[in-house]
């Protein structure tokens, strides 16, 4: 089977184990399944891939058994007492001739759900159990207070010798191992602050730790349980440590509210903790936050799982009980060893160091592949433009043998120069103007000679060209992404009325203008929806627009609404010179200027005129207006995406 093909029966796979509830997630097409029963905690995508593995490699050993799903849709702790119940009923729900072969437990809350259960309940199927621990705890019944009960940790080969489990991989968290590192490293240690959260990995966890803890009656042990607490006062709780206190992490994913958190929570205990020295239990903070700790050597389970139960199906051994414990392993951080100065010389183990600067190869991998890549790129580039001067070459004789052809290729190719010319005649004239300045200035100021009066004014002039300059970028950049269809409108709900006047006391501040700006509208709100910093372009361009043709005069910026045809007007309106009724289409040209001595790139009509129509809308100078210039644009109430 092909890479992607599992990729995809891998998602299907958690797609139904994430929302089938109790229900069957594969039909049974004969008697007597292999019973599979998860947990599905908040590791669905991991139990996932562990159950696609299991029945790929069950079938490829042979195994002839039709396969069951079941989901427990076990989630946080506060829910424990029903656990019991829904594995009682999925049992019930597989007798007789649905009776398993094999019951295969995956998850710590399918494995605690089944412990709990009396014997005459859990029959005589043979159980395979997977991602569960041997130290777990008996689930409690309804009367029990879930968040201040603090139950006695059991041991799966010591309190259930007689158990129908006969196959499987449990972890075993080694805190004693945990503690005499703690201890190794930080000698002074006096103090053990464990973190749990609402679930029922956290609180049997902790019922271990609690239980482990007893053999150091030196040390004091402080119990940050997420069944009574929130990230927020885990957080201030830790920030009131004592001192010479290590802290010990366990889980967390779940809070006493059943809210739950992944690794942005571990970062806000992590600012939180300061200098505090973290360890890990369970691989928990480790790569970012904790030194190090003792962790189990997590792995995938499905093959290994498929192998165990074709044997206790089939093989001649199948009454040996054979559950592996999953080894444990010191994982240390490297950088935050080197950080802290700490000496790892009294530790004998092997030790697995994560964050180790890399070699030049692993660090610049990426730049090399890049640069591999562009002269991979460069080098096709060549190739191909070898190509086309080859292949243009020979259409060209081609079309030298015919001289309408070459007339018409002849025609094209002055056009093409003309408007080249033109633009870049527009492009030369605009740039060179603040640029004039700019040089011309620095000039002056690098010549020195002048008083400080003079020198902040000729770099006023600088600072105002500059930004004259990267606005005729901007603007031309801007009209390119408009006429070529790149422009991607962020769509949001948005009241106008609050918008415009911000609009109208930004450009009335900004240009320090004499004219008096002026809104109108005859409703107190206008929700539209659209893009802000768009609508907001067009109006900042019209008004200083109005703005440059204007002295001591009034600029007014009004809204209407029609709510039968559900469009809004805008219109800026100016008591100004006015614009010639000829020239009134041409202004929204690109570098179209009607008084050249007046300062502007000629581009924002432009790009307010290809705006307005990307939303759907009408731009236009109002011709019946006499007293100066009135530019009207309109905006459907609510706009759509632009077809790219």
């Amino acid at each position: 089977m092909g890479l992607f093909r599992k990729i995809i029966y891998s998602f299907l796979l958690f797609l139904l184990i994430s929302h089938i509830g109790l229900s069957s997630a594969f039909a049974v097409t004969g008697e007597h399944p292999v019973l599979i029963i998860s947990s599905y905690n908040p590791d669905a995508r991991q139990t996932s891939g562990n159950i696609y593995d299991f029945m790929e490699e069950f079938e490829r050993l042979g195994g002839k058994a039709p396969i069951a799903l079941e989901n427990m849709n076990c989630k946080s702790f506060s829910e424990a007492p029903l656990w019991k119940n829904k594995m009682e009923e999925l049992l019930a729900k597989y007798q007789g001739k649905r009776s398993p072969v094999l019951l295969v437990l995956i998850g710590q809350e399918a494995w605690t759900a089944y412990l709990s259960q009396a014997d005459s309940i859990r029959g005589n199927v043979p159980v395979l159990a997977a991602l569960a621990s041997r130290n777990a705890i008996i689930l409690p019944d309804d009367s029990v207070d879930l968040k201040t009960w603090m139950p006695d940790a059991v041991d799966f080969f010591h309190d259930f010798p007689n158990s129908s489990v006969k196959a499987g991989f449990v972890y075993e968290y080694d805190v004693e191992a945990n503690i005499n590192l703690i201890k190794k490293l930080y000698p002074k240690t006096r103090n053990i602050a464990f973190v749990s959260d609402n679930s029922y990995g956290g609180v049997s966890l902790q019922a271990h730790v609690v239980e482990e803890m007893k053999k150091h009656p030196e040390l004091n042990l402080i119990l940050l349980d997420g069944r009574t607490n929130t990230i927020y006062t885990i957080s201030d709780k830790l920030h009131e440590l004592p001192p010479n206190t290590a802290l010990l992490l366990g889980t967390w994913r779940v809070d006493m509210y059943d809210g739950y958190f992944m690794r942005n929570a571990t970062y806000t205990m992590m600012e939180a903790a300061g200098d505090v020295p973290t360890f890990s239990i369970t691989s928990v903070g480790i790569g970012y936050w904790a030194v190090g700790g003792v962790i189990p050597s997590y792995r995938a389970l499905g093959k290994d799982m498929a192998h165990q139960a074709v044997r206790l199906l089939q093989g001649p051994d199948s009454d040996r009980v054979e559950v592996e414990v999953i080894p444990n392993k010191i994982q240390m951080d490297s950088k935050i060893v080197k950080d802290k100065r700490l000496d790892l010389s009294s530790i004998h183990q092997p030790i697995e160091m994560v964050n180790e600067t890399p070699s030049f190869y692993e660090q610049y991998k990426y730049h090399i592949w890049t640069v591999g890549t562009v002269l991979v790129v460069l080098l096709s580039g060549l190739f191909v433009s070898l190509y086309f001067y080859y292949h243009t070459k020979k259409l060209k004789d081609e079309l030298q043998e015919s001289e309408s052809a070459l007339r018409e290729a002849k025609d094209r190719a002055e056009e093409s120069s003309r408007l080249k010319s033109a633009f870049l005649a527009n492009m030369s004239h605009e740039i060179r103007t603040p640029l004039n300045a700019i040089v011309g200035f620095s000039d002056v100021l690098a010549s020195g000679g002048t008083s400080v009066d003079e020198q902040q004014g000729y770099v006023d002039i600088i600072k105002t060209n500059s930004d004259l300059l990267l606005r005729l970028i901007n603007d031309i950049l801007d009209v390119s992404r408009l006429e070529a269809d790149r422009v991607t409108f962020t769509i949001e709900k948005c009241d106008v009325v609050p918008l415009c006047q911000q609009v109208l006391a930004s450009v009335s501040q900004a240009r320090k203008s004499e004219n008096e700006f002026i809104f109108e509208c005859d409703r107190e709100s206008v929700d539209l929806r659209t893009d802000t910093q768009r609508l907001q372009q067009v109006i900042i361009n019209l008004l200083s627009n109005a703005d440059k043709f204007t002295r001591n005069g009034k600029i007014t910026l009004k809204l209407e609404v029609d709510d039968e045809k559900r469009v809004a007007t805008f219109s800026v309106s100016d008591t100004g010179t006015g614009i010639p009724l000829e020239k009134q289409k041409q202004v929204f040209e690109r570098f179209e200027k009607l008084n050249e001595y007046v300062q502007g790139t000629g581009l924002g009509l432009s790009i307010c005129k290809l705006t307005v129509e990307k939303w759907g809308g009408e731009i236009w100078v109002d011709s019946g207006y006499t007293d100066g210039a009135r530019f009207v644009f309109t905006h459907p109430f609510e706009i759509e995406q632009p077809n790219k």
